[in-house]
């Protein structure tokens, strides 16, 4: 016990001794950053306030920095280049303030990883962790040392083009793919020269564009906010999150650029946020377009007293805000506040220390960085359907006809929001598929169409005369890079050009069609997936999507995602997410469908419930939804008690077996719904997921721990409570199936 109490002490000592150590770096920095603002002018503090992206003129950028009027610049990917512009600044200027380098590095620098959505459909934290810590250490060799990433923004609805930048409809998922981003990028310190500062953006509600229409308005009440659209940023500002982006958005009337609400009610004054808000590219200037102000002075007062820092792009702070602080408008304070804010993060950063450029340029596309691109590109591959096990491909094929126009598309595998990949680097699966297995399989290609918005149909004919000759087919279908992202709204999901004509071509020649769908969103293809044997649906994939998909093909790995978003089965579901509330005349399955409407009928209700004539009510697959080669059994759903009190904490646990032929890995999900509040409720919300590799025949308990403050939400008196009652947890394989239990979280005023 003696012993114990020692190493208790020791280690007790040393944590306190390392939060002492973190606080008196913190103190220093505060030290010199008010050391340095008081010996700044006001042009000189608005300077720091000026973020423009590279002119191409680097004597222009060398001036600029020299003369204390730029605090960031953009898309500068020369390492030489960099240095030439910190030098200016750092020995030429007046104050030596460094520059702060920026690039939008979303999913991978040169090696390019699975976009977002595809990372989060690997239910693994840890893997999108090293995966934005290589982005970092790639960026950063070309001086990089700002991304504008992680996008955190809830996404329901699939029109959006930038769900593609999300981690899906979840804001739990979110949360946790977002915290794991930061840390990614951040690395173990911010003032490692390999590591770059994070950005959380959209702030906020950017995801529920109205009508899925990029840049549109939101309208989403303070409580819809807070309790869906606002907890993957309070995440993300608790895990260290260096700065936070403003959105284009206005949501009830207010742009999110000019709105103090979030930006300083909620993010400074509740979550304590001390890091720097950037405006996302032109947004200050565009609240003019808006109705919100009417020109690009009243844009940046209305900008910088609402709580933004630095102005990305449209150069109205510099242009105005010192007329602005003359006239009062604008406090010289708020400048100030903005500038700790910017110097803060340059300290942090080190770049006062160590300004140039000095990391390896070799890490670039190092084997180790595409060997961790391709384990994500397998991950987030999710198995929709595989008819009498078609898949693995087995010894029974010994001719492979690849065909469709996502099969060899360098460019377009790599999604969107790339600017630094490279085509050339790109393994596709033709490619890889004739590399790894062209000695045991004969590999016959036709593409059938030549791009995936190609509407000529006469190379389909080619494509199933090549498919009858074949053991079995595998078509690569879904869309170019080009079209998801931002400002790539759509109206109509369903494959584009005559990519459906050539599946139900493949479909006609009797041959085992395996689908694979390589896409930025979630696409409607309930036709095509009820014309093949077997679907896989990879969210673009990335430099490595190639040997990833061959490997899922030929069965050396197996398929483990599962889906981040709801996949509709029709466009006019949309927006479509699980969370949703019950409403008082829910679906219960036994609603009448339109093919099954007789003539003439009178006026009945069908049911009266909440539901499509034509589509019914659910998806055409839920959340949470994968297959795998081997199937798991759920038994023995266990709660630690059934009755809890605030402050306690609940372990819910569950054996889950491998009862198929081969191993493979298990995405177990913990839902919970509130059944009564004092506000409606989701019938159900994601609370935790555990990812679980079993042998075949292997048994393991899993469990949970869910602290009762986890099911707090903001309740009618906009006050985050919870509410005693009654609860139902489920453990299961998606959020539509699993085991369920129920359990009570006691008021114990009530009971004194």
């Amino acid at each position: 016990m003696k012993y114990s109490s020692l190493i208790l002490n020791c280690l007790t000592a040393v944590i306190l001794s390392a939060c002492s150590l973190q606080s008196q770096k913190q103190d220093i920095i505060e030290s010199r950053v008010e050391e340095l603002l008081g010996q700044m002018t006001l042009q000189e503090k608005i300077g720091q306030m000026n973020q423009l992206t590279s002119t191409g003129n680097v004597d222009e950028m060398v001036t600029m920095a020299k003369e204390g009027k730029i605090g960031s610049f953009l898309n500068i990917t020369d390492a030489k280049v960099v240095d030439r512009i910190q030098k200016a600044a750092v020995e030429e200027s007046r104050l030596g303030i460094p520059v702060l380098m920026a690039r939008d590095v979303i999913h991978g620098y040169k090696t390019i990883f699975p976009i977002p959505l595809g990372q989060a459909a690997t239910f693994n934290p840890q893997l999108v962790e090293e995966g934005a810590r290589i982005a970092a250490i790639e960026a950063s060799s070309d001086g990089i040392r700002w991304t504008f990433a992680p996008m955190i923004d809830v996404s329901r609805d699939a029109r959006w083009g930038r769900i593609a930048e999300s981690c899906g409809e979840d804001p739990y998922l979110n949360a946790v793919m977002g915290v794991a981003m930061v840390k990614g990028f951040q690395g173990d310190s911010l003032n490692s020269p390999t590591s770059i500062a994070a950005c959380a953006k959209h702030f906020a509600g950017y995801g529920a564009s109205e009508a899925g229409r990029d840049y549109n308005s939101t309208f989403i009440p303070e409580r819809l906010l807070r309790n869906v659209y606002l907890p993957p940023f309070e995440a993300a500002a608790k895990a260290g999150c260096a700065t936070f982006m403003t959105s284009f958005n206005d949501n009830d009337g207010v742009p999110s650029t000019g709105n103090s609400f979030i930006l300083k009610d909620i993010l400074r004054n509740e979550w304590k946020f001390d890091g720097m808000v950037v405006t996302d590219w032109t947004s200050t200037t565009e609240m003019i377009a808006h109705g919100f102000c009417k020109d690009r002075k009243e844009a940046a007062m209305k900008a910088v007293n609402a709580g933004v820092d630095m102005e990305m792009g449209s150069a109205s702070f510099i242009e105005h805000l010192e007329a602005l602080v003359e006239e009062g408008k604008v406090s010289e304070a708020s400048i100030d506040n903005a500038v700790r804010n910017i110097l803060r993060l340059k300290f942090r950063l080190g770049l006062f220390e160590h300004p140039y450029v000095t990391t390896d340029q070799s890490v670039k596309y190092a084997p180790e960085h595409l060997a961790k691109a391709k384990e994500a590109a397998g991950q987030s591959a999710i198995l929709l359907k595989n008819t009498d096990g078609v898949l693995p491909f087995g010894k029974n094929v010994h001719t492979l006809a690849v065909i469709g126009p996502m099969a060899d598309a360098p460019h377009d595998q790599l999604g969107t929001w790339v600017f630094d990949g490279e085509k050339s680097h790109t393994q596709t699966p033709l490619t890889a598929l004739r590399e790894m297995y062209g000695k045991q399989v004969q590999i016959i290609y036709e593409p059938g169409l030549a791009y995936s918005r190609d509407k000529r149909t006469e190379g389909i004919s080619k494509a199933v005369a090549t498919a009858r000759r074949a053991d079995a087919v595998v078509a690569f279908v879904g869309e170019e890079s080009f079209l998801s992202g931002e400002a790539r709204s759509l109206a109509d999901l369903d494959l584009r050009g005559a990519q459906k004509q050539l599946i139900a071509a493949l479909a006609q020649t009797g041959k085992p069609l395996v689908m694979v769908v390589m896409a930025g969103r979630p696409l409607t293809i309930a036709d095509e997936v009820k014309a093949s044997n077997a679907v896989l649906y990879s969210f673009h994939p990335g430099t490595m999507g190639g040997p990833a998909l061959a490997d899922i093909l030929f069965g050396k790995t197996v398929p483990g995602g599962k889906l981040p978003v709801s996949l509709p089965k029709m466009v006019g579901q949309l927006p479509i997410y699980y969370a949703h509330n019950h409403t008082g005349r829910a679906p219960n399955g036994n609603e009448t469908l339109i093919d099954d409407i007789p003539l003439e009928v009178g006026q009945v209700t069908l049911g009266s419930t909440s539901f499509y004539m034509d589509a019914g009510f659910g998806p055409l697959f839920p959340f949470g939804y994968g297959l795998s080669y081997t199937t798991f059994k759920y038994s023995n759903l266990h709660l630690s008690s059934h009755t809890l009190r605030q402050g306690e904490t609940l372990t819910a646990s569950v054996e889950l077996t491998n009862s198929g032929q081969r191993e493979g890995t298990e995405v177990v999900q913990m839902y919970v719904r509130d059944k009564v509040g004092s506000v409606t409720r989701p019938v159900k919300e994601l609370k935790g997921f555990r990812r679980v590799t079993l042998q075949p025949g292997e048994r393991t308990t899993v469990s949970f721990q869910l602290p009762i403050s986890d099911l707090a939400f903001w309740n009618i008196d906009m006050k985050r409570v919870v509410e005693p009652g009654e609860f139902t947890l489920w453990l299961g394989t998606n959020s539509d199936e699993g085991l369920s239990a129920d359990f009570e979280v006691i008021d114990e005023k009530a009971r004194r």
